[in-house]
């Protein structure tokens, strides 16, 4: 028999065990499920994130405050450093030349408690000291009103942006909050924008529950003196990020007196290495879920061969049959194998189409976009091949090697 043959003879022994067959298909179609259906929660998961991060390009870096204190590997402390300051970082906003737009923010607060009239937020809303640039470089989009003014950026006004989980809490549906008066910290800040929904992973993102402010207005509710200002510069052509950085490493060496020989005293990273984190990320989370995927598809394969070692004892008689028909060992092979790939390829594309919607449901839960996997999908269809190979030989091995004249008198 040729394979057209054998497809079409093992179709007709899975009917004749239609119960069996399908026992047999879930086994495997959960393997796959689990499998497919992971691996697509985390794609799925994955391209939301990208989405959110696309402004973080590879023409973008940002210089952060360093520090360190901790122990080395020979138990001594290792040096600390200054936090970048409010005059530091303007004056490198100021003198850096590199053809460039640059935006200096600052997080005034992570527990704020904002009021309008006769309601209040939880204590869980982020205040960002943020310039004119802000917004521009870091991918926020304003939905309604306008941006800062350049007179409210030098004069730190008491004017404010509000994101949309603010919105929710303090005005009712339909309500317009625009040059609406809200207070926080004592100081009444004007309403003069609204920020865009994010969303993202757990359906809620820090970026909706946060209040963006002019970044002099935040520097006075820094009573302490304690907080930490980034700079996130984007350069006009990517091709020359590595020039651009260094640059800004030689202004910044200036500007906070490192001395020749010293380490830096402040960071200079590219802010595509968030991306490059996330990357390691979810490729951990893909071997993860690849391994427990293969797990379960390793049970499925000890069933399916058991089934097969059962379904040759059944069929003792028939075998003997086709080998007094003059089948040869090899072709009794094959035609168990064929049978075993059948019945897994059943499973496997069951099991593919419901772990394609079992991922994305968790993904859709967990905020992630709507995906098809084509590479999972087709990943998961070779492994039910091998599979199906791997738990059908041992059987089909066995029933290649019977005596036929044994077999004939099998009842």
């Amino acid at each position: 028999m040729n394979l057209a043959q054998n497809i079409s003879e093992g179709i007709n022994s899975i009917k004749a065990n239609i119960l069996r067959t399908i026992l047999t298909g879930l086994i495997i179609a959960i393997g796959i499920t689990s499998l497919v259906g992971m691996l697509t929660a985390v794609d799925g998961i994955r391209s939301e994130i990208d989405s959110s991060l696309s402004n973080l390009g590879a023409n973008s870096f940002d210089v952060n405050s360093r520090f360190s204190g901790r122990r080395n590997m020979n138990g001594r402390r290792e040096k600390s450093f200054e936090p970048v300051d409010f005059n530091e970082a303007i004056r490198f906003k100021e003198m850096y030349d590199f053809p460039s737009t640059t935006t200096i923010y600052t997080r005034a607060s992570g527990t704020a408690e904002i009021k309008y009239g006769n309601k209040k937020t939880n204590p869980n809303i982020s205040i960002t000291g943020g310039d004119e640039n802000y917004f521009a470089i870091k991918g926020v989009n304003i939905e309604s009103g306008r941006n800062f003014s350049s007179l409210e950026i030098q004069y730190g006004n008491y004017v404010c942006i509000l994101g949309t989980e603010v919105v929710k809490a303090l005005f009712e549906e339909g309500e317009d909050p625009l040059n609406k008066t809200v207070k926080f910290y004592g100081n009444n800040y004007r309403v003069i924008g609204l920020l865009e929904e994010k969303g993202g992973f757990g359906g809620d993102t820090e970026e909706d529950r946060n209040i963006v402010i002019p970044l002099l207005n935040a520097k006075r509710l820094d009573r302490r003196g304690s907080m930490r200002y980034s700079i996130t510069t984007m350069i006009e052509n990517p091709e020359n990020i590595d020039y651009a950085m260094g640059e800004a490493t030689g202004l910044m060496r200036q500007i906070r007196g490192d001395k020749i020989g010293e380490e830096d005293s402040f960071e200079v990273v590219r802010s595509d290495s968030v991306t490059e984190a996330l990357d390691n990320m979810t490729n951990g989370l893909r071997m993860g879920g690849f391994g427990i995927g293969a797990v379960t598809l390793l049970g499925a394969a000890i069933g399916l061969m058991n089934i097969m070692m059962v379904t040759v004892t059944e069929r003792t008689r028939e075998i003997g049959v086709r080998k007094a028909l003059g089948a040869t060992p090899k072709k009794i092979l094959r035609q168990f194998l064929v049978e075993s790939i059948v019945i897994c390829q059943m499973g496997g594309i069951a099991g593919a189409i419901l772990g394609i919607i079992v991922g994305n449901i968790m993904a859709n839960f967990l905020g992630g976009a709507f995906v098809i996997p084509w590479v999972w999908i087709t990943v998961g269809l070779v492994i039910c091949v091998i599979v199906g190979v791997v738990s059908g030989y041992i059987p089909a091995k066995r029933a290649a090697a019977l005596d036929p004249i044994e077999s004939l008198r099998f009842e």
